[in-house]
């Protein structure tokens, strides 16, 4: 009897060894998974980051109280006003800068041809200038000039500051044009981005006294336009 006793006193034994050997996974279980969410989460938040980052585009749809009377009225009464009533404020320097040039340009010519109609005036009368002239130091410094050549002169500068008014005037009326078609444009159309397009090879088919017995076509490439 106590042999038997001790004998399953051994085997108990060795149960509770086997079960104390096993290891225990549930810690570790909780290690894997805090692990587990710290990496996703981590990859989660880089993979945002390098994504990048989509930017809606701006839709532009007409201004029906934008009115294209008003742009012209503007445009004629102050250069650049039209441009302004646009919100084009980049074009005025650009209006000015070119007035700007062309009064630069009408100075100057204006200016050589007062010079040479008075030397003109001096050859054409056989009028000796006076030291007291205003175009004395021109008169002597042309003195071995022909008088034909003088005269050429003042005709040339003559007609080119007659080009810089013309001139002057085609840039008044450029930029009037220039704030009508951008306010008619504001007005009445919408340039967004619903519009498509699509571009695809295709056939055209030949009149018919331009056909040939080998082939009654030939190759193009299709366009096509359409609204989303």
């Amino acid at each position: 009897m106590f042999k038997y006793l001790l004998l399953f006193l051994f085997f108990v034994s060795l149960t509770f060894a086997a079960l104390a050997q096993k290891p225990d996974t549930s810690i570790a279980k909780k290690t894997m998974a805090k692990d587990t969410l710290v990496s996703t989460k981590h990859d989660t938040i880089v993979t945002r980051s390098m994504m990048p980052k989509v930017k809606k585009e701006k839709i532009y749809h007409p201004d029906s109280t934008h009115s294209p009377h008003t742009a012209i009225m503007h445009s004629l009464i102050i250069p650049g006003w039209g441009q302004a009533y646009n919100h084009s404020w980049w074009k005025i320097p650009l209006i000015y800068g070119g007035f700007g040039i062309l009064g630069y340009s009408y100075i100057s010519n204006q200016t050589n041809l007062n010079e040479f109609l008075a030397l003109s005036h001096y050859r054409e009368f056989g009028i000796p200038p006076k030291p007291t002239d205003t175009y004395y130091r021109q008169a002597v410094l042309y003195a071995s000039v022909s008088s034909q050549s003088i005269y050429d002169a003042a005709d040339l500068y003559r007609r080119n500051r007659d080009i810089v008014i013309l001139s002057f005037a085609a840039v008044w009326g450029i930029q009037v044009i220039e704030a009508y078609i951008q306010a008619k444009f504001i007005h009445s159309y919408s340039i967004d981005s619903n519009l498509s397009m699509r571009v695809s090879p295709g056939f055209l088919n030949q009149p018919v006294y331009a056909q040939n017995f080998t082939n009654s076509y030939i190759p193009g490439i299709k366009i096509t336009f359409a609204l989303r």
